[in-house]
């Protein structure tokens, strides 16, 4: 009987499966002492070994670049701890929180913002910090939504989910929770009928937020995944990461927006890589981004649209930073107004 496919956590795994080779040893090494890695059986399998810059191991196989640090890298390049008011809790906008209740990912993404902060070790808030910030939660009257992140919260089991979660459906003023979550993509196994009736929360509403970079990650067991949870009544968004390499470019990032919306998923935000350490090499210019985002407007379906923000350094929140179609002209009260193929237009129109 074959045994089933491992996930590879260790420098000797990636070796082991071909994702890296011997000459990278020892820079590898100084990567994997500091940044944590894990790639699900789902997700290797995805990947073309020996094909050159692969979208997929660009997104979870460490690198020795990993190691170069630029003068903007910030080891909290969105600025969490400047909102945490307790353990657990970033409470950065007025009506929202974010609660990280674990610090573990079932993969850990070479660009992910709080590489510093997440991987094995970490684990989950413990009881006493579980219960402030559920207390803060409860004593803050203007939080109408709750956001579970971490790490991700789909690590954690059903009964642990549910418990959190019927908490936050107890405090009134709560009225949405929002899980954000890889878990669908990277472990659709993890997606059962237990999951989906401990995320169902009668009278709150539930919104799943799927991130996903690249439309080979969206596979018939994903599709799948998700359809269980949407089916379920459980409305689903997306979020993505603009990445060097491996979405970088009108096709791929079209089809990744078609493919969200062919699974009932709205495409929601699509971000711009943050400053964190080690990921230079996959940060695209705003220009560039820009550039894309011009490109899908009119050529793929509005639905197909996700918004492109900048989460600012400082924890200053997030804003809108994608192209601009229109301008104030010389004449008052007229504007000229640009459309999909590059026309110039001024509004209202002189005739």
């Amino acid at each position: 009987m074959n045994a089933a496919p491992k996930v590879l956590r260790h420098l000797s795994d990636l070796l082991a499966a071909g994702l890296v080779s011997d000459a990278d040893r020892a820079a590898l090494e100084q990567v994997a002492a500091r940044y944590a890695v894990s790639i699900t059986p789902i997700m290797a399998g995805l990947i073309e070994v020996g094909a050159a810059d692969d979208p997929i191991a660009r997104q979870f196989v460490p690198r020795a670049a990993e190691l170069e640090t630029t003068a903007e890298e910030r080891a909290d390049p969105i600025g969490d701890e400047a909102h945490s008011p307790v353990a657990g809790i970033v409470h950065r906008y007025p009506d929202r929180v974010l609660l990280k209740l674990t610090a573990v990912c079932a993969v850990y993404c070479r660009f992910c913002f709080r590489r510093e902060m997440v991987g094995p070790g970490s684990e989950v808030l413990s009881p006493a910090m579980l219960e402030a910030a559920l207390d803060y939660i409860a004593s803050h009257e203007d939080i109408w939504e709750v956001i579970l992140t971490g790490g991700d919260p789909l690590v954690l089991s059903p009964r642990r989910i549910k418990a959190v979660l019927d908490r936050l459906a107890a405090i009134d003023h709560v009225k949405v929770m929002r899980v954000h979550t890889r878990i669908p993509v990277v472990d659709p196994s993890r997606i059962t009928d237990d999951l989906v009736r401990a995320l169902r929360i009668d009278g709150k509403a539930t919104y799943v937020v799927l991130h996903a970079n690249h439309p080979r990650e969206l596979t018939e067991d994903a599709r799948a995944a998700c359809a269980l949870l949407i089916d379920a009544g459980i409305p689903m968004l997306s979020q993505s990461v603009l990445l060097a390499g491996i979405n970088d470019d009108p096709e791929t990032l079209g089809a990744l927006m078609r493919a969200f919306v062919e699974c009932r998923i709205k495409p929601y935000y699509l971000h711009h890589g943050d400053l964190a350490p080690g990921t230079a090499h996959l940060r695209t210019s705003i220009a560039h981004g820009q550039g894309l985002m011009r490109h899908l407007r009119g050529r793929y379906s509005g639905l197909c649209l996700p918004d492109y923000v900048l989460d600012i350094p400082g924890g200053h929140g997030k804003s809108p930073v994608g192209p601009l179609y229109c301008r104030e002209a010389d004449e008052p009260d007229r504007y000229l107004v640009d459309d999909f193929n590059g026309g110039q237009h001024c509004y209202p129109p002189k005739d």
